[in-house]
């Protein structure tokens, strides 16, 4: 019970920050073509990586107009920072090549009235580097606040506030499914929305409301 006492306290702290990037999260739902480009980018990009560092790489991409160029040389100084760089860069080269042979609308995938979960099942289908996680961090920051981003973080406050009893060897896609469960179902308990509970344990972690 401390811990959840120390947890509402926290969220008392941070309830203001949360509210107001969940606002901007919605409000990317409805946002550009670039807008919604970078989110993309940024969660192909953020396993194993600061966000921070992930973000300004997204920036400086399209800042120097690497989109249109795809010189390899230059992207690679822009991802200096980000962990496992050259498989991330592949999985960048296939994706948006596959969007342009393909005319993947992200902006359709993005407003469209389908379930979220099967907008995840189409991004993880569709693109490499897309697991459940990052498919479910896109789909967040553009707006949909139903599914969880279970990184290590998220993870290990599972455990803390027993809503685990231990941490899974791997994440297939039912124990993903599980765990993002039992997770909806804390929030419930302790009364955080549950986009809030995501953005939370985050701060919880890093001391900030990022992305």
């Amino acid at each position: 019970m401390r811990n959840i006492e120390i947890l509402m306290v926290l969220y008392k702290q941070h309830k203001l920050n949360i509210e107001e990037r969940v606002k901007q999260f919605e409000a990317t739902k409805f946002a550009d073509e670039k807008t919604i480009l970078k989110e993309f980018l940024f969660c192909l990009l953020t396993p194993q990586s600061k966000a921070k560092v992930c973000w300004n790489s997204v920036e400086k991409a399209f800042e120097y107009g690497l989109l249109e160029d795809n010189d390899l040389s230059k992207w690679r100084v822009v991802l200096s920072g980000v962990r496992f760089p050259e498989s991330k860069l592949k999985y960048i080269m296939y994706n948006l090549n596959k969007i342009e042979t393909e005319s993947i609308d992200l902006v359709d995938l993005v407003r469209n009235n389908d379930d979220s979960k099967l907008k995840r099942e189409f991004l993880i289908k569709t693109f490499k580097g897309m697991g459940m996680k990052e498919a479910s961090h896109f789909l967040r920051n553009t707006g949909h606040l139903d599914l969880a981003i279970l990184d290590r973080h998220i993870l290990r406050n599972m455990l803390e506030f027993n809503v685990v009893d231990k941490l899974p060897k791997s994440l297939t896609k039912q124990k993903y499914l599980e765990l993002e469960q039992k997770l909806k179902e804390f929030s419930k308990k302790i009364d955080i929305p549950f986009a809030h509970l995501d953005m939370l344990l985050w701060a919880k972690e890093t001391r900030e409301v990022f992305k």
